[in-house]
């Protein structure tokens, strides 16, 4: 196993810019703003001489209500999680009584523990050491996270503290079967992070009822019937209108980013409160995305028969777009409905990813064809000849022919439909690609073929 690494310390003192520096990334989100950072976030450093595995976390402010606890509680959890435990310190501040009681919580904590003085460019490291000593810990470093200055020297210095993996764990570090990655997207306050701790099993990701809770997408690796996930809570996406802060539009980038990154992608619908413009927006960018898709309609429970049928109704209606996606009703609070979700999830996974043989498409082609033929253009008829697959997830099938420009858009949604069909391809959208049939070695004014008929009438004149 990898050892682990968490970056601890009050607001703003800059663990998410070591964390980015450390895993040459911009995975977790910086702003000169205080609080930024709120759930776990993970990576791998690939700096100093062998990897690590690094946990940000949120800034412990000594508040234990609120939000602040929320963030507390989740810190700690990495701290036990953790071998090794940094404390950043901000050097331009200088030493605060936050650090001092951050600091002997940490020593009863009973994890080897350094300190780490950041902000330090254009500083004496030894004046700035002595203002920190009366903390007590024998272990000091000065760096510059924003500049990368003693990053290097700062992994070298902890990792030579804590054993190397042996050999056997390195081997296992890669498993054979691959993750799938899961992004759970949604409007603000709809459960998302509700329902990763409940597939989690743990509190991993802030839940309160207040909207705007998950600020950065998170990514969690889990396993559930001998299936491996990565899961990326997301930030509540809410209308462009509404999106003023600087840090919001971040947080919506950052889920947009994920749901490019991921191969399935839960959204999660509010059943108290039906499905909204932003819904149907969301699922827009979804589809546009191409990505798997299945739908959570989160807190089902105690609702009412006739609201409960309602809301089937509002779907039914508003959704009619979405029937290859299946639809669970699931209250993530209490479990109710996950794990038909989560099987739902694997089915779409697989025929995002499946393999299409040629020869099974163009036999499709044929018979789509004999039912039903596309309209004439011109009085000439639309030739369709064979279909190969051209990419996985989404499924991208490319059909050959001639005249494929006047392939009319509802053509195309009728061959969708018999390919998904015939191959069972459910929980994925269908992108279908019409290539000119023109035959590559036809000759041409400037072409191989004419070259070679000259060539012959020269050998022939020649004799």
């Amino acid at each position: 196993m990898l050892p682990v690494i968490a970056l601890v310390g009050r607001p703003n003192v800059g663990k998410s810019t070591l964390f980015n520096s450390l895993t040459r990334t911009r995975n977790a989100l910086v702003a000169d703003m205080p609080g930024l950072t709120r759930d776990r976030q993970y990576g791998i450093s690939q700096r100093g001489p062998r990897p690590c595995v690094l946990v940000d976390t949120g800034g412990l402010t000594g508040d234990d209500a609120g939000m602040d606890g929320l963030v507390a509680r989740q810190v700690w959890r990495a701290i036990e999680e953790a071998d090794l435990v940094l404390l950043l310190v901000d050097g331009r501040a200088g030493l605060t009584a936050a650090d001092e009681e951050i600091a002997d919580q940490l020593r009863r904590a009973g994890k080897p523990l350094h300190l780490v003085i950041n902000k330090g460019e254009h500083r004496d490291p030894d004046l700035l050491s002595a203002e920190f000593h009366v903390l007590g810990l024998d272990e000091l470093h000065v760096v510059a996270a924003a500049h990368n200055h003693g990053v290097e020297d700062l992994m070298e210095e902890v990792l030579a503290v804590l054993p190397a993996p042996d050999e056997a764990d390195e081997a296992t570090v890669e498993p054979e079967e691959p993750a799938i990655k899961l992004a759970v997207v949604g409007r603000p306050n709809v459960g998302k992070s509700t329902l990763v701790n409940r597939l989690l099993g743990e509190e991993r990701m802030l839940a309160c009822d207040l909207p705007g809770t998950t600020r950065d997408s998170v990514a969690a690796p889990f396993e559930r019937d001998g299936q491996r996930y990565v899961l990326m809570d997301t930030a509540g996406v809410r209308r462009r209108s509404r999106v003023s802060e600087a840090v919001e539009k971040f947080s919506v980038i950052k889920a947009l980013q994920a749901i490019e990154q991921s191969h399935v992608v839960v959204l999660v619908l509010d059943a108290r409160q039906g499905i909204s413009d932003q819904d149907a927006s969301l699922l827009g960018l979804v589809l546009d995305s191409g990505r798997a898709l299945v739908l959570a309609v989160n807190k089902w429970d105690r609702l009412d028969p006739e609201i409960r049928t309602q809301v089937k109704r509002d779907l039914d209606w508003r959704l009619n777009f979405l029937d290859f996606a299946k639809i669970h009703f699931i209250s993530a609070l209490h479990g109710t409905g996950v794990g038909e979700l989560m099987v739902s999830v694997r089915e779409a996974y697989a025929a995002a990813t499946r393999k299409l043989a040629t020869p099974e498409l163009t036999r499709i082609l044929e018979e789509a064809l004999a039912a039903h033929q596309p309209p004439l253009v011109h009085g000439h008829s639309i030739k369709l000849r064979y279909a190969h697959q051209g990419g996985q997830n989404p499924p991208m099938i490319v059909i050959h022919g001639n005249r494929i420009e006047h392939v009319p858009e509802a053509y195309r949604r009728y061959l969708t439909n018999v390919y998904r069909k015939r191959l069972d391809l459910w929980g994925t959208p269908i992108r279908i690609e019409f290539r000119g049939g023109d035959n590559p070695y036809k000759p041409t004014s400037t072409g191989r073929g004419r070259s070679k008929a000259k060539a012959g009438g020269h050998r022939k004149a020649g004799r």
